[in-house]
């Protein structure tokens, strides 16, 4: 089985909006309803578990039911920080989740994925045990040293994460019972890539695109309202 925790958790203060960014309205409907819709209409993906900020359960309930988002199994509460939301995601399937099931986690602002990144992520995971959406640079890059770059970064040397992430269930949990035994939220960056590449994992790449980014800025929502009009434009004129 192939299980989606989306990731409903942040506030989204940068976006500087009146409710978390996941829940700002494009075109009439919820940015996380879109989100949502790539996993209903997925034929590989067989539930979804919402990780949801507090206080706006019941709300996105009605969002699921509204368009139709009938693989819902559960909503659970967020936690202090995005990567314990994570965590939450992954206990909350404790009970329905079996070791060798691909747990994906995908970002409620990330609206902007396909179908071939959710079905790579899936065929990796399952020959590799994880797969990270991953994408070359085509930007050059310095380092960040005050006001100036004193080293160009060789661009050719890393790759871009971003999400949808999956893991073999019995992979993730094993990963998060060494993060709590070892209590690395003390001294990693609190991302899974980050506890992985610490605990000696390798990271698996599978498609991804320069277009799939997280929706953080009001640029952003500007760009998937224009993203939306251009694949309405796009429907008409065919």
């Amino acid at each position: 089985m192939n299980y989606v925790i989306i990731i409903a958790g942040g506030v989204g203060s940068r976006l500087g909006a009146k409710v978390p960014k996941q829940f700002v309205e494009v075109l009439g409907k919820p940015i996380i309803a879109y989100t949502m819709e790539h996993f209903q209409n997925h034929p590989e993906i067989d539930g979804i578990e919402l990780v949801c900020v507090d206080g706006y359960q019941e709300h996105l309930k009605r969002i699921a039911d509204k368009y139709g988002i009938t693989k819902v199994m559960k909503i659970v509460k967020g936690g202090s920080e995005y990567e314990r939301s994570i965590m939450n995601g992954v206990a909350g399937l404790e009970g329905i989740a079996k070791l060798d099931d691909v747990i994906m986690v995908h970002w409620a602002a990330s609206p902007f994925l396909s179908e071939e990144m959710i079905t790579d992520n899936i065929r990796v995971c399952k020959e590799k045990g994880n797969a990270i959406t991953a994408s070359y640079s085509y930007l050059l890059y310095g380092t960040n040293d005050g006001d100036c770059a004193k080293k160009s970064i060789n661009r050719e040397t890393f790759m871009t994460l971003s999400a949808p992430q999956s893991f073999l269930y019995k992979v993730i949990t094993e990963i998060y019972k060494q993060v709590e035994d070892k209590k690395m939220f003390e001294y990693v960056e609190a991302h899974t890539p980050a506890f992985m590449t610490e605990l000696g994992i390798p990271i698996y790449f599978s498609k991804g695109s320069h277009t799939n980014i997280k929706i953080t800025e009001k640029e952003d929502v500007e760009m998937f309202l224009g993203y939306q009009l251009a694949k309405r434009y796009k429907k008409g004129s065919t």
